[in-house]
């Protein structure tokens, strides 16, 4: 019987984990390991925190999901990998810490035949002084409860602005080496629509900051849309929506340093500027979750199984080259590491191997770029790819993955969506394929442009509408779900 232990159950790691528990649940055994209780619809979580849906419409307990197809769940957080084992244990395993109640503190090992790594990210709030809602004065949409958070904050500026009171929202990126500018896209324009429904709008400044070199670039090097029938670029769409709406935008920023109604920030030419707020929703850098890895003499091997930032290494080319000289080949297809044939990393869990976007510095030797984004469409792809490997290579002997899921050649959607009345809201919507430019393909904009485009209106509100609880359902395991696409 082979054990298969997933760590995490954010996207990838609970598609991986819906696939295998059906395809090997009964006759070997897959264990979830991770340290909330409950699923989250991240993508969700920009209307829990404008007050368009409850926490519970965006969660679900896990536990009772598994069972349903004979997959064991472990509320803990993973500490490290011992890939060859030890003196005391022969065997490959894991040492969990367990976050529920009841067990609170208490380590265990867990042994393995196959690991897949899906921790996903650390929100790295202390990268940044005075980002975050703990421990700083901003607020956040990464979790169920930041976004509650964001959603109490967001209300009670209303309700001054209703008094007579004017108000400054900033909103974007809380650092130079963001991802995940789409999340705080979507976000300003539901604030926006927020006030709008409130009839406070004309009192509100609302302020895009983005480490972004223009707008629209999202961390995939910019992208060339086709709209109407004619080829446009993601800069003018996007500033298109933003004149539209009244908003101000600032790009090629790191934010340096926050204090109470005050953003420090540092632009790409080196220049320092400080904008006033009363409400500010900025993302967090991601770094991994710190997990170390020890050989069989218990040596520490964390720097080769993961890269500097603390994501996991896998089969990608991540020898240093000039940004020019990087392509779609570089990246991962199979997602195993290198050293290890029986780990994988899937997610934001593994380590891109270059960025997207160019790097650029500031004279100060700042970072201000984007780094790749791996959220969404690319997890799910990548879990499902990853799963279908290791199902071949239990049932069927496979020596060697027998699926592949390269970022080079996949597309994604995003639909920036305002409100969640399906009567009311508007959407922006784009596709891009691939993620990864492929120049050697399509030479002229590195994107396939029939694939490739972006449109504004109501039947964009209402795929997301739809998708939400399409992906609820199909998480929650009802009846078909392996038939819905992921």
């Amino acid at each position: 019987m082979a054990r298969i232990v997933i760590l995490g159950a954010g996207i990838s790691g609970h598609t991986a984990a819906r696939y295998l528990g059906k395809w090997l649940g009964k006759k070997h055994q897959v264990i979830v390991v991770s340290p909330n209780a409950k699923w989250n619809w991240i993508p969700s979580n920009i209307w829990v925190g404008v007050g368009e849906m409850t926490e519970r419409q965006v969660t679900f307990e896990l536990a009772p999901v598994y069972k349903k197809i004979h997959v064991g769940f472990h509320q803990a957080k993973a500490l490290s990998i011992h890939p060859e084992g030890n003196a005391e244990r022969a065997n490959p395993f894991v040492t969990i810490e367990y976050t529920e109640m009841a067990r609170a503190g208490q380590t265990e090992m867990i042994e393995y035949d196959y690991l897949i790594n899906a921790t996903g990210p650390k929100l790295n709030f202390g990268a940044t002084p005075g980002l975050g809602p703990d421990n700083g004065y901003t607020v956040s949409v990464c979790t169920p409860g930041h976004a509650l958070e964001a959603n109490s904050q967001l209300q009670k500026q209303i309700e001054a602005m209703k008094n007579g009171a004017e108000r400054t929202f900033v909103v974007g990126t809380g650092h130079g080496m963001c991802t995940c500018q789409g999340a705080a896209f979507e976000y300003i324009y539901n604030v926006d629509h927020a006030l709008r429904e409130a009839g406070v709008r004309e009192r509100g400044r609302l302020v895009w900051i983005s480490n972004e070199y223009e707008l629209g670039d999202f961390g995939m090097g910019g992208v060339h849309i086709t709209r109407g029938g004619y080829v446009t670029n993601g800069k003018i769409f996007a500033e298109s929506l933003m004149v539209e709406r009244d908003m101000e935008w600032i790009t090629r920023a790191h934010v340096s340093k926050i204090e109470p109604g005050k953003i420090h920030y540092e632009l790409l030419d080196g220049s320092q500027h400080e904008i006033n707020f009363d409400f500010s929703m900025l993302i967090p850098p991601f770094a991994g979750v710190g997990l170390k890895a020890f050989d069989s003499s218990n040596n520490d091997i964390t720097d080769q199984l993961f890269a500097p930032n603390g994501f996991m290494k896998v089969d990608a080319d991540y020898n240093p080259k000039p940004f020019e000289d990087w392509s779609k080949a570089d990246w991962p297809r199979t997602y195993q590491t290198p050293q290890y044939q029986n780990i994988f990393a899937i997610g934001i869990a593994f380590a891109p191997p270059h960025p997207i976007s160019k790097v650029m510095k500031s004279p100060s030797g700042i970072q201000i770029s984007p780094t790749p984004p791996r959220t969404g469409m690319p997890s799910a792809t990548i879990g499902k790819a990853v799963a279908e490997s290791i199902r071949d290579m239990v049932l069927k002997g496979a020596p060697e993955p027998t699926h592949t899921a390269s970022m080079g050649e996949m597309g994604a959607a995003c639909v920036a969506s305002t409100g969640s009345d399906i009567f009311k809201g508007t959407a922006a919507t784009m596709t891009v394929f691939p993620v990864v430019p492929d120049y050697d393909t399509y030479p002229e904009y590195g994107r396939d442009m029939n694939l490739t485009f972006g449109e504004i209106g109501l039947a964009g509100h209402w795929m997301k509408y739809i998708l939400h609880h399409v992906f609820i359902y199909q998480a929650k395991l009802r009846f078909g779900w392996s038939i819905l696409p992921d």
